[in-house]
């Protein structure tokens, strides 16, 4: 009897069939990676996942339930590893990799994957020539929604000063930096104000963004657990309030603290836009100035003086330096950093058997045409 994967042919359509599991996560959507993130490893228990792309997929259209820190797909479930935090210097900045895939972050296969831009590749003139452009000038090859570097959203930061991430809510999870023109380049450089001590148990961040038209209005919401270092703020940040459009009058914008953009849900929406912008298209809520948001730290977000106490906390080992331009790369999955493998299946010729492998494959697909955030495709 031929065993599994012997042949030619059986080799060829097992290659093809990991090139289409690929697919989907070189083409996929955009998370923040670092070693505080939520679902890191993936979603399946006990498996690290090098080509994770879970936290990627976009959330449109959900529950309340299911949006709020990437519930959809048991994301908010699984924590990073104890000591594991992202570290916020106070008053100075921490940095963070934006990619498709934890394959094209520092965080996987020893960086060997990495490139300038979030799916690993270098994409020379990207945004200015057609490479990677649908028909209406769209980049498509990324799914950024953007057609430039200029037209780019925004990214954001937000803070909750709890250890328990069941009691962040909308209130208390209050934006406190903003990267314009992000996500582009997979090395993002945030500015963080001079915020307060966090509980002894660290506190809770989440990383959003939302489309700028090119596909369909998504947004993006991703937990992580962090922590301030350094020396600490004498203020208390105060609960954030619902941004608002505002391109075209500015003193409608909310000043203070703001909440992030909850935006296209079946429910738990804090933002309602419709019309066009100053520029001619559809009005799209974004982490810029058109929903009232500067750049970088934002500094408007405290309560008086003296509402909190000062100390100085000495930064941990997942600290980033401020201002270093490229992340430290950290070992990938496998032993002394070098690529996981497979081991040997019971065929013939020493083949491997990726049986295993496969059922434990998750592949989020986006699903523009159909109009649905996500589907979630389990081969078994």
């Amino acid at each position: 009897m031929t065993p599994p994967y012997s042949g030619h042919r059986n080799r060829m359509a097992v290659l093809t069939l990991a090139i289409l599991l690929l697919a989907p996560s070189v083409l996929g959507h955009v998370a923040v990676w670092h070693k505080g993130m939520y679902c890191l490893n993936g979603t399946i228990p006990g498996v690290d996942d090098p080509d994770n792309n879970a936290p990627v997929s976009p959330l449109f259209n959900l529950s309340r339930e299911d949006w709020w820190m990437h519930h959809v797909n048991k994301c908010d479930e699984f924590p990073p590893d104890d000591g594991d935090f992202l570290e916020l210097p106070a008053g100075g900045s921490f940095v963070t990799e934006l990619a498709v895939n934890r394959a094209f972050t520092s965080l996987s296969y020893n960086g060997t994957r990495t490139g300038t831009f979030i799916d690993g590749q270098e994409h020379l003139g990207l945004g200015e020539t057609d490479e990677g452009k649908s028909a209406e000038g769209c980049i498509t090859e990324m799914n950024i929604h953007t057609m430039n570097e200029s037209m780019a959203a925004g990214t954001a930061f937000a803070i909750s000063y709890n250890s328990d991430i069941k009691e962040v809510t909308p209130e208390n999870l209050v934006v406190f930096t903003v990267l314009y023109h992000t996500p582009w380049h997979r090395v993002a450089e945030y500015k963080v104000p001079d915020l307060p001590e966090c509980p002894s148990g660290g506190c809770h961040c989440a990383w959003g963004w939302v489309a700028n038209g090119c596909g369909m209005p998504n947004m993006y919401m991703q937990p992580l657990r962090c922590k301030v270092v350094g020396q600490t703020g004498s203020k208390e940040v105060a609960p954030g309030k619902p941004p608002v459009w505002c391109e075209d009058d500015p003193s409608r914008c909310v000043s203070g603290p703001k909440q992030m953009v909850f935006w296209h849900q079946l429910e738990g929406n804090n933002v309602d836009v419709s019309g066009f912008d100053l520029s001619g298209r559809a009005r799209s809520p974004a982490y810029n100035n058109k929903m009232g948001f500067s750049e970088g730290a934002q500094t408007d977000i405290f309560l008086d003086n003296d509402s909190a106490t000062p100390t100085f906390i000495t930064p941990g080992p997942s600290s980033t330096p401020p201002g270093f331009s490229e992340p430290a790369f950290t070992s990938g999955p496998g032993s002394n950093g070098s690529e996981p493998t497979f081991t040997s299946g019971p065929g013939a010729n020493g083949v491997r058997d990726i049986s295993g492998f496969l059922s434990l494959v998750t592949t989020v697909v986006s699903c523009a045409t159909l109009q649905l955030s996500c589907i979630y495709l389990y081969l078994i």
